[in-house]
Order: C-alpha cells, then sequence, then structure tokens
C-alpha cells in the first residue's frame, strides 16, 4: 500500500452548547412559567393566609356567589350585609363597627372603602331588601 496516500481521519466538530436544542428552551420556559406560578401563589398565601379573616371572608364570598342563582335577592342581601358586617368587626373591632346602623353604616362603609363604592348611594338595597315584604 501508499502509506504516502493515506491521510489522517479527522473527526466531527465538537458539539456547540449554544444555539441551545428545543428540548432546552422548552425546559427553560417550563422552570420559568413554574417560578412564576410559584411566586403568585406564595404572594396569595402571605396575604390570605388560610384561617385568618381575609381567608375566611373571601371564602364566604365565594360561596355567596356560587349559591346566587339558588337564593332569592332578599336572602342574597341579607346574606352580603353580614358578611360585609363580619368583615368590618374582624377588620376595624367590633367597638367602632358593631354600633352603627342604617344610614351611617352606609356612609361609613364608603369612608372605609379603598375602592371608592357609592355606598350611599347605590347600597340602600343592603338596608332594605331583606326587611321588604315577600311577593
Amino acid at each position: 500500500m501508499m502509506s504516502g496516500a493515506l491521510r489522517d481521519i479527522h473527526g466531527l466538530d465538537p458539539i456547540s452548547w449554544w444555539p441551545l436544542a428545543p428540548g432546552w428552551w422548552i425546559a427553560a420556559l417550563v422552570i420559568v412559567l413554574t417560578t412564576f406560578g410559584l411566586i403568585l401563589l406564595l404572594r396569595h398565601f402571605i396575604r390570605y393566609p388560610p384561617g385568618s379573616w381575609r381567608w375566611e371572608a373571601r371564602s364566604a364570598l365565594r360561596n355567596l356567589w356560587q349559591q346566587r342563582s339558588q337564593l332569592s335577592q332578599k336572602e342574597s342581601a341579607a346574606r352580603l350585609s353580614e358578611l360585609l358586617r363580619r368583615i368590618a368587626i374582624a377588620r376595624f373591632g367590633r367597638e367602632k363597627t358593631a354600633s352603627i346602623s342604617g344610614m351611617a353604616w352606609l356612609a361609613w362603609l364608603e369612608q372605609s372603602d379603598p375602592n371608592g363604592f357609592d355606598w350611599t348611594g347605590r347600597g340602600g338595597i343592603l338596608l332594605q331588601l331583606p326587611y321588604a315584604p315577600d311577593d
């Protein structure tokens, strides 16, 4: 054989780590989305820890919302009014809120509501409907 005609076998170029294969992009996306979801879940449980008045209030409001089709308007208004009272007592104390009633209650709700809902103008149904005669 002719040893001069033989050449060395060259291997393939080494595989570059960049650009990443599609599987790595998918794995990175899953990690980022999972981390984001866990952060949101952690923030939720810090803001509304189980057993706190906020947790109980959200749970009661969710239950009231789910039962809205089964309850009459009168019963819904009565339960919402009771829930608002319980939230106010838990948040601000019994001494400040338990004795307020009527239009003073709606004015207090309007003053204390951080969202600025018009309780005196639109909340009158909470005072009138629970005591209205049945149809």
